[in-house]
């Protein structure tokens, strides 16, 4: 800096500088584009979603439970859990919720190393929302609260919830899955009434954004309070299944 600041005191560069405005001119004009055009690149790049997740009270919860039948000597069980969820975009661009997964641990003690990885490090995921028969809902007085879904459209009011997100704008919504019929261990692993569960929300552009919750476990008859349907999503399906068939 000094070099500079003495070259430009220096009579010849002042002598320099007067004859040659024009190109100093440009490439001050130049250096600024770049530098603007730089900026902006880099701006644009800084500027990307952040989905924050939070679990509201209400049908936030896990049940398991038979169904009757067996494979093998094990008794077939079912597995339903319902989010009430919200998603806030504290990011500084926009974006929609294009899926929710939801990971739980399986119900199964560790008898060696690579079990213990696998059991307790690793998370069994259910990809895909499932639908519901009808909606989620609690009576509050005299009055019955229908909780919004946030990909499913609400059989009782028509309405879909709008899960594009502008800068500082949050959503709620109940997300529901079920899983298949299946036996043994192959349930979320239960502690003090509740179980651990790793949600990852996928925005438009690709990114998973993902957290942990603790959820409670509860029987069915209590999940059913607030959706009679729930966990009968793939035997309905089923029965219709046999029925076009038929």
């Amino acid at each position: 800096m000094a070099a500079i600041l003495s070259w430009l005191n220096d009579n010849e560069a002042q002598k320099w500088l007067n004859d040659n405005q024009g190109v100093v001119s440009a490439a001050i004009f130049l250096l600024t584009a770049l530098f603007g055009w730089a900026s902006g690149i880099f701006g644009a790049l800084r500027r990307k979603p952040k989905l924050k997740l939070a679990i509201i009270p209400g049908p936030t919860l896990c049940t398991t439970f038979t169904t009757g039948a067996k494979h093998g000597d094990f008794p077939v069980h079912r597995t339903a859990l319902s989010l009430y969820l919200r998603v806030s975009n504290v990011g500084t661009a926009a974006t929609s919720i294009e899926n929710v997964s939801l990971g739980y641990h399986w119900y199964l003690r560790p008898r060696f190393t690579f079990e213990w990885v696998r059991y307790r490090l690793f998370w069994y995921w259910l990809d895909q929302p499932a639908i519901t028969m009808t909606d989620f809902q609690a009576d509050v007085g005299q009055h019955i609260k229908i909780y919004p879904s946030l990909f499913q459209g609400s059989a009782t009011t028509g309405r879909s919830t709008d899960v594009y997100l502008q800068a500082g704008q949050s959503v709620n919504g109940v997300v529901y899955f079920e899983q298949r019929d299946s036996w043994g261990g192959f349930m979320p692993f239960p502690k003090s009434h509740r179980t651990r569960v790793k949600v990852a929300v996928k925005d438009v552009f690709g990114t998973h954004h993902k957290q942990c919750f603790w959820i409670p476990v509860v029987p069915l008859a209590e999940a059913q309070k607030y959706n009679p349907s729930f966990g009968q999503t793939y035997h309905s399906l089923q029965q219709e299944g046999g029925k076009a068939g038929a």
